[in-house]
């Protein structure tokens, strides 16, 4: 997969919700017990994974959209133009994901159940009115 400037193509958005499907057997869910697995696209067209990870301490928690796209800033990425979620049945990510989402440049998301055909949203439709580094009065860095 290469960077995606358009709308993911109906196999683009295929592979990141089968990984993400895949992903989702990793979850440490045993309080909310609602397994999600993660998928995110890089720049460079590597999908890397996550999976959310529940604490006893809930706050500690951390969901499987900000598990995979902290995995690729770990691992170098910065720029991750489209992101993949797998659960039970399609579920959204939540305001956190979305504005983690948007620092790291995410223009697409695709949300599946355990089967069947995902669904594509533009971030920018999910999330309307987000904080970047622009609102810090300084732009943001690209290292």
């Amino acid at each position: 997969m290469r960077r995606l400037r358009r709308r993911p193509s109906a196999a683009e958005a295929r592979a990141l919700a089968d990984a993400a499907r895949a992903a989702r057997r990793w979850a440490y869910a045993p309080y909310s017990r609602f397994p999600v697995g993660a998928a995110v696209l890089t720049a460079s067209g590597k999908i890397i994974t996550g999976c959310n990870i529940e604490n006893a301490s809930y706050g500690l928690s951390i969901c499987a959209e900000r598990a995979a796209i902290h995995r690729a800033v770990a691992e170098g990425h910065r720029r991750l133009p489209a992101v993949g979620v797998a659960a039970r049945e399609a579920t959204m990510p939540c305001g956190a994901c979305r504005q983690v989402m948007r620092e790291f440049g995410v223009e697409h998301v695709i949300v599946a159940g355990p089967r069947g055909t995902p669904r594509v949203f533009r971030l920018a439709d999910l999330l309307g009115h987000p904080f970047g580094p622009e609102d810090l009065g300084r732009r943001k860095s690209r290292r």
